[in-house]
């Protein structure tokens, strides 16, 4: 049986490599998880890129085998220094939504306000505006926290980022 890490290692940067057939077996198998969350321990950032991406597909055939990694989704992979694990984790709160306890969601939402404050990376940005302003309509304190981030990103000089931020603090207006 081939390693998961082994089989995220190697070729182009930006492609996916073998993740679909790493998903494939993690589902197959769903003892491997464990093994396919291991990975975002690798040296290798390719690596923890595939693993991202793995996760969240694994997440949308079988949320139930991503929930029990949901403490560690927060606090360990939350502490990474890397864009795509960052990007990623608004993704899976997101989708696990109804599913995490008030805890979990309450530090989700505060790791995702570092990101939204601190990050620089666009898709983090991008990602956390997203979580931030759905998990906003609950709560006039995330509002009030989120007004004048979206202020400051709707200014960005990329495009991307300014736009989110803009179309989101009008869906916030709204609320």
């Amino acid at each position: 049986m081939e390693r998961f890490e082994d089989m995220l290692t190697g070729g182009h940067p930006n492609s996916l490599g073998r993740t679909v057939e790493v998903v494939d077996l993690a589902l197959a198998d769903p003892e491997r998880v464990n093994e396919l969350f291991a990975c975002y321990r690798s040296a290798d950032e390719v690596v923890r890129l595939r693993v991202s991406n793995a996760i969240r597909r694994v997440q949308a055939e079988r949320p139930d085998l991503v929930l029990p990694l949901m403490d560690a989704l927060i606090d360990e992979i939350g502490a990474l220094d890397q864009a795509s694990a960052q990007w990623t984790l608004p993704k899976l709160f997101a989708a696990a939504e109804r599913d995490l306890t008030a805890e979990q969601r309450a530090r989700a939402e505060a790791l995702v306000r570092r990101n939204l404050a601190e990050h620089g990376d666009w898709i983090v940005l991008n990602n956390s505006i997203e979580l931030l302003t759905r998990w906003a309509g609950d709560s006039a304190e995330l509002r009030g926290w989120l007004t004048p981030h979206l202020e400051r990103l709707s200014k960005d000089p990329r495009k991307s980022v300014a736009a989110r931020a803009r179309k989101a603090a009008a869906r916030l207006k709204e609320t």
